[in-house]
């Protein structure tokens, strides 16, 4: 396995860092944004002329990869290989790729893009696996070109892998190939975002008549696939669930080294897909927790016996992110509050289209950035965008607010602001990562600038404005 050793060091290293309480960390996630948003006002990140802001907790992102990182290196053999592959579609930003490599990740990419921006990062060949679903000849060609590893999701891809890797001839191919399975062990709360279902459009669906023979023979047929690949869990799956997939995983990769004769697959990938919590601060369910879910689930997937793979991203970042955004106006409507903000659908996507499943807190600051407080009323928090459904939150009892006050939208670092919707030509705004010191000085560094306006007419065809005529 082309592994990440230097991930194990780092889990050793930062140890500490993830091991604190739920409770510690919730509170130091708080005081580090309600310094970051009272120094976003005083350093003029926002205000009347730049009215949304974007801001990422550089610690707490660090803190989450630690906790990952020693959650297993506590309970794997020792001198087990392990690369933990941040989901890059999670944040698709080069400095939060940066900044995980620094803490020992890796990259799960599932697009040319999203390896385009894994190798702009730095991130060494050996430490990307490449997940999709519709592969082209082309992005395979280019995986094993690279040594990136390949999880082939249906026949058909894999067929095309045949070709690739009898054309090679000879030498031996520098990718990890596997495939992929659905467990079909069923849907979470979020049908949408359920992988292992009956009819999932991921992998080769375990459960179908002839399936699991099917793939005993596609691997004693070919002895470089030496990885099976599964990722069970998402945003309303819960633990248990994950952990079936995982072990029906494991399951599969003993039957097949036993038909084998021999230890053909010695790499798991188990994916990812930790829920998060968006009620608070706090972080949970916890890595430590996932890792005795499995525990549980596939004794036999700690004993050292095969190499594994995380692909992570929500749980790392999301919490560790907020938009920052003002209120340019307020109105009462049919005896409702509305204050109308500059964010909305272009930066919390899913919230706004589907709000009972991916609810947002919403944290009120006076305009010089401290928390807001005073009688609670009935409000709607409403977005930019032209459309009547463009709400952050809907009949919110929050303390009134007025022109000028500021909107905190916590644990947006994932799926949100990270990957821009560009709904009514809204343009990216402004990502700044942010420190602070023990004293409480908060230092800020541009992670992605705000998009130029002139840049919108460029992305929608002004340099050729009579190809239509």
């Amino acid at each position: 396995m082309a592994a990440d050793a230097h991930a194990h060091a780092a889990g050793d290293a930062a140890a500490g860092s993830g091991s604190g309480s739920a409770t510690d960390s919730a509170t130091d996630s708080a005081w580090r944004r309600d310094l970051a948003v009272r120094a976003a006002v005083e350093q003029g990140l926002i205000d009347e002329d730049s009215p949304l802001l974007c801001l990422l907790d550089t610690a707490g992102i660090r803190a989450s990869a630690a906790a990952l990182t020693s959650a297993f290196a506590r309970a794997l053999a020792p001198g087990t290989p392990v690369l933990h592959a941040f989901a890059v579609k999670a944040a698709p930003l080069v400095p939060v790729l940066r900044l995980l490599a620094d803490a020992g990740l890796g990259c799960e990419v599932a697009s040319p893009g999203e390896l385009a921006l894994a190798r702009a990062a730095g991130i060494a060949p050996e430490h990307i696996v490449l997940d999709s679903p519709a592969k082209t000849a082309a992005e395979l060609r280019e995986a094993l070109a690279l040594g990136v590893a390949v999880n082939a999701d249906n026949p058909q891809e894999l067929a095309r892998l045949d070709a690739l890797v009898r054309a090679a001839g000879p030498a031996p191919i520098a990718s990890p190939i596997g495939v992929r399975i659905n467990p079909q062990t069923g849907a979470g709360s979020i049908d949408a975002l359920s992988t292992a279902t009956a009819t999932s459009k991921f992998g080769i669906a375990l459960r179908d008549p002839g399936a699991r023979e099917w793939l005993v023979r596609a691997y004693l047929d070919r002895p470089w696939l030496t990885r099976l690949h599964t990722h069970s869990g998402s945003q309303g799956v819960p633990l248990a669930l994950i952990a079936e997939g995982v072990r029906e995983l494991y399951a599969l990769a003993e039957e097949i080294n036993a038909a084998a004769g021999r230890r053909q697959v010695d790499t798991l990938d188990i994916g990812g897909g930790l829920p998060v919590n968006f009620t608070s601060d706090t972080a949970t369910p916890s890595y430590a927790e996932y890792v005795s879910a499995l525990r549980s689930a596939a004794p036999g997937l700690f004993s050292g016996a095969y190499g594994l793979v995380t692909e992570f991203g929500r749980s790392l970042t999301a919490k560790h992110g907020l938009v920052l955004t003002r209120v340019e106006y307020t109105k009462t409507t049919g005896g409702r509050a509305i204050a109308l903000t500059h964010a909305g659908v272009q930066l919390a996507t899913r919230t706004v289209y589907a709000p009972a499943a991916w609810p947002l807190r919403i944290l009120p600051y006076s305009a010089k950035g401290t928390p807001l407080t005073g009688p609670l009323v009935v409000q709607d928090i409403a977005g930019p965008a032209c459309f009547a459904g463009d709400l952050l939150a809907a009949a919110r009892e929050l303390p009134l607010l007025a022109p000028g006050d500021l909107v905190c939208v916590p644990d947006t670092g994932a799926y949100a602001f990270t990957a821009h919707y560009g709904y009514n030509s809204l343009p990216r705004p402004a990502v700044h990562g942010f420190t602070v010191d023990p004293s409480g000085g908060v230092r800020f560094a541009l992670a992605r600038a705000a998009q130029p306006l002139s840049t919108i007419p460029a992305e929608a065809g002004a340099a050729t404005p009579n190809a239509l005529l």
